[in-house]
């Protein structure tokens, strides 16, 4: 089978979620494929799956994170995003790595970056009290250099202020300093957004 062809069979498995539970074995079995894009695409997957199952993809949550250390940035966005997505379905399969996933805060590769708030907030929306430590990491990436971080950035206070509100209050008026002065109209938004989740609590 080809590269495309091996591709689309499996963005084809992706739309059939009935499948998932018994394709978990094949789909970690591509992580030693010779292709970036199939690996980058069943880590993804298996993150999915995980979100679902957690339980069941438990045995390849290792085999994940050792793409924590890829030098490939996408392998590093989709084993942060799979950890991500399986914590979030149930986040002691994924405990032993959490910690880890802190560093990729100030990764190089924005879209790193940006796989790491978009783990966080997984992980966040049932298990909101890990993060109670780790606030400053966030408020650094409110000031990030890169658009699509910062747009990002405010969300996981607004996931946050919704279940710890206690753990965004003291940010509050950086946020609204944030929304009134910054040059992207998302990320201003999203600011506002922060703001209104933490006060309606």
């Amino acid at each position: 089978m080809t590269e495309a062809e091996l591709y689309k069979e499996l963005g084809a498995l992706t739309k059939d979620k009935g499948r998932w539970k018994e394709s978990i074995s094949y789909v970690s079995s591509l992580f030693t494929h010779d292709s970036v894009k199939i690996q980058a695409k069943a880590i993804w997957l298996l993150g999915e799956m995980g979100l679902a199952y957690p339980q069941s993809v438990q045995d390849t949550v290792p085999v994940i994170a050792s793409f924590l250390d890829s030098p490939e940035p996408l392998l590093r966005e989709r084993a942060v995003n799979a950890l991500g997505r399986i914590g979030r379905g149930n986040y002691p399969v994924i405990e032993p790595y959490w910690a880890d996933l802190l560093r990729f805060a100030s990764d190089d590769v924005p879209k790193v970056r940006l796989a790491f708030i978009w783990a966080s907030e997984n992980i966040a929306t049932n298990t909101p009290d890990v993060y109670e430590e780790h606030m400053q990491v966030f408020e650094r990436l409110l000031h990030d250099a890169d658009d699509r971080v910062r747009m990002e950035a405010p969300e996981i206070f607004r996931v946050l202020g919704r279940r710890r509100p206690e753990l965004v209050r003291p940010y509050v008026e950086q946020l609204r300093r944030i929304s009134e002065t910054d040059e992207n109209s998302v990320v201003r938004i999203h600011c506002l957004g922060a703001i209104k989740a933490t006060k309606s609590k």
